[in-house]
């Protein structure tokens, strides 16, 4: 079975220190290097929890990629670092899997330039979770039948980002699908400022932050008579790891951007 060389970015952060065992424990991956701010020069036995693990640790993620010879970057920092990560890695001829929400429409517009120019595949998921994709498709299922819907994401109090990528992603899957209205009534006004959530095509989208959460979603469906709520909840960031490995493995087979890890799901 041949290796695949991986690079880590983000190896400290919960999901990336869930995805250093995943590399680890997965026989034809091969962990050759990682990213990191902090430790640059040194290797990864010397940051605490990875004891053992004789990794360089790199800063410059340029420099990273002209000293190993990298297949696939696997992306779990922030979105200030995750745009720059990715367009770097393509240029150096790496396929990148990022799992970094935060990116807009027009920073995809350009990767999916750069993929096309260098035939070159990359997957960027909101959500690795399987769960969570098949929440958001069953979503987009109901979306043809239901017009009222909001979206509530729940997540810990140390995400930066609000709504989430998972959420932002489930209200355009149901927009594609789903009769355009401006839910409430016409003349609903807010008592305070954001009581009803950020807007998107007429839907609502609340966010949550609370420590003791990790990362959970619940759309609600309303019609005359009746509701549908279709949730699902990640409970430890081991649940993300199967789609991880599923995205690596995807990539290597792919030359364009893929954006929603339901887009390679069979």
């Amino acid at each position: 079975m041949e290796k695949i060389n991986v690079v880590i970015a983000g190896p400290r952060g919960r999901m990336g220190r869930e995805a250093v065992k995943l590399v680890q424990q997965t026989e034809n991956y091969h962990l050759i290097a990682v990213v990191d701010h902090k430790y640059d020069g040194r290797f990864l036995s010397e940051v605490e929890g990875f004891f053992g693990l004789e990794i360089p640790i790199y800063s410059d993620i340029a420099k990273c990629f002209c000293e190993t010879k990298a297949d696939v970057l696997i992306d779990l920092t922030t979105p200030e670092h995750g745009m720059f990560h990715t367009k770097t890695a393509l240029e150096y001829g790496v396929r990148p899997v990022v799992g970094t929400t935060g990116f807009s429409k027009e920073n995809l517009s350009e990767l999916d330039s750069i993929c096309r120019e260098k035939e070159i595949g990359c997957i960027i998921a909101p959500n690795f979770a399987i769960g969570a994709v098949l929440m958001m498709k069953f979503a987009q299922m109901a979306g043809k039948y239901f017009n009222d819907v909001e979206i509530i994401e729940l997540h810990h109090d140390q995400k930066l980002d609000a709504p989430s990528g998972t959420a932002v992603k489930t209200a355009e899957m149901i927009a594609d699908v789903r009769k355009a209205k401006k839910q409430g009534h016409p003349e609903e006004k807010e008592a305070i400022t954001g009581a009803r959530g950020a807007e998107y095509e007429g839907m609502h989208i609340h966010s949550v932050r609370l420590p003791g959460l990790i990362a959970h979603q619940q759309v609600m469906f309303g019609s005359e008579g009746q509701t549908l709520s279709i949730r699902h909840d990640s409970y430890n960031r081991q649940s993300f790891m199967s789609g991880v490995k599923l995205a690596v493995d995807t990539v290597l087979k792919i030359d364009t951007l893929v954006y929603g890890l339901e887009n390679i799901l069979e």
